[in-house]
């Protein structure tokens, strides 16, 4: 889905800030939040797909204004009330009020079925795909064409697998850009390295 999360690669934002020295944590319950949703991934209450997405699902402002482990309070919260395993009513109680949950998910998508098997030096598209579910497809790499590099080993299909759709594992290829076909007129020369899941390139003639 194209939302408020996928910001890599728009332009207009201005310097990315950023310390070599930044804490990890900076308050208490950011670990025990940091513990929960690592816990219940463990216990298989929910993969990971599910967790980005619902970060996904947030509310577009509230995205905006919440910080890192805020975000994956939301997330740990929605899923756990999608889950059963606690009632919004049970977290407002204890929360003495409102709880922001991130919105209704959208359904998933298989695997592409006609998909191919890609080796170094092969020249690929990316899918110029636009689904209403979880992607794991940077908005700014659709319709880009590039080369591959290398392979890496097969995990299920994000776009499935966040779903609870049936997900086939399959590669992800290191595929290599050229920046100034990404953001035409508006980059240096430079290539820029994607890792991209095989359903989402078709290979280029």
């Amino acid at each position: 889905m194209d939302g408020m999360h996928d910001l890599g690669g728009r332009q207009g934002f201005g310097r990315v800030r950023y310390s070599l020295k930044a804490q990890t944590f900076h308050e208490p319950w950011e670990k025990r939040v940091n513990a929960l949703y690592s816990l219940a991934v463990k216990l298989g209450i929910f993969n990971m797909d599910e967790y980005r997405h619902a970060i996904e699902r947030m509310e577009p402002r509230h995205y905006l204004s919440a910080s890192y482990y805020e975000r994956s309070l939301t997330s740990l919260a929605t899923l756990c009330v999608e889950k059963g395993i606690v009632t919004r009513e049970e977290l407002e109680r204890r929360a003495g009020g409102a709880f922001p949950l991130a919105s209704s998910s959208a359904p998933g998508r298989p695997n592409v079925a006609a998909r191919e098997r890609f080796k170094p030096g092969d020249r690929v598209r990316v899918r110029n795909d636009h689904v209403p579910g979880h992607v794991r497809m940077p908005g700014y790499i659709r319709g880009k064409t590039g080369i591959v590099v290398s392979e890496s080993p097969a995990y299920p299909f994000p776009d499935a697998h966040a779903h609870g759709v049936k997900a086939e594992d399959e590669p992800t290829y290191d595929v290599r850009f050229c920046a100034e076909e990404l953001w035409p007129n508006a980059a240096d020369p430079a290539f820029v390295h994607v890792g991209v899941f095989q359903s989402y390139l078709e290979r280029v003639a």
